[in-house]
């Protein structure tokens, strides 16, 4: 089953806060097939990041691709509040 590359509306917003963070941001929503929205580097890291909106549910091509891939988790990051705590957590962050 195939579906349209749509981009959230918040993703936008969560590129700003990720590049705020002192982040490198690739915007990787057009390689669809399930793939993570934004691939996110810092400091020594990489984040593959799935944007969505309050509410909004992964499809069955991104569900299959975060059951299968075998690196580190996807994150799903909802706003910039999100983006900011994933790097509270995240090694390496320095506030």
């Amino acid at each position: 089953m195939g579906y349209a590359k749509q981009v959230d509306a918040n993703q936008v917003e969560i590129v700003r806060t990720f590049r705020k963070l002192g982040c490198s941001v690739f915007v990787a929503s057009a390689v669809g097939k399930g793939f993570p929205d934004l691939v996110v580097g810092r400091a020594g890291i990489t984040y593959l990041v799935e944007c969505k909106v309050k509410g909004g549910k992964l499809n069955d091509l991104q569900t299959s691709f975060h059951q299968a891939w075998k690196g580190a988790p996807i994150h799903v990051v909802h706003g910039a509040e999100e983006a900011i705590e994933l790097f509270k957590t995240a090694r390496g962050y320095e506030s």
